[in-house]
């Protein structure tokens, strides 16, 4: 998204952790720890990577190859600073009716679920066209 929309678009993750997955709360507290580090985008990555290890063992494990100061990761992991965020993003998913993950937001239009690139590049560029921004050549090509 990113390299084809460079600063014309945000991407802000938002926390949503599944009661289906009793171990996706301790990944969510997780990325926060490893926000506090700012090394949150990293974090991430590596937890997506190796889906579905995010049991403690794993979350430890990528935060060290991360090179996060572990005793002040590990502190963070349980602390309020890590969850406060995630309840607050929980509230508003509720709130705007979200009940399910992944789910988008692009300009207040909502995306329910996995889609292809093309998809979001429909909507982002109808966004962008609607407020007068010129649409990226390759995201033209991408958005049909």
């Amino acid at each position: 998204m990113q390299k084809v929309y460079g600063d014309k678009v945000r991407i802000v993750w938002k926390h949503d952790p599944l009661d289906i997955h009793k171990d996706a709360p301790l990944a969510h507290f997780a990325s926060m720890a490893a926000d506090q580090q700012g090394k949150f985008w990293p974090f991430h990555d590596k937890v997506f990577a190796g889906q579905p290890k995010i049991q403690k063992e794993f979350l430890l494990q990528y935060a060290r190859e991360l090179g996060l100061d572990m005793k002040r990761f590990e502190q963070d992991l349980y602390s309020p600073r890590s969850k406060a965020p995630i309840d607050a993003d929980m509230a508003e998913a509720k709130a705007l009716g979200v009940t399910g993950t992944p789910a988008f937001f692009i300009n207040g239009h909502f995306l329910s679920g996995a889609k292809p690139f093309e998809e979001f590049a429909q909507s982002i560029n109808a966004e962008l066209t609607k407020l007068n921004v010129p649409v990226p050549p390759a995201a033209a090509k991408a958005g049909g």
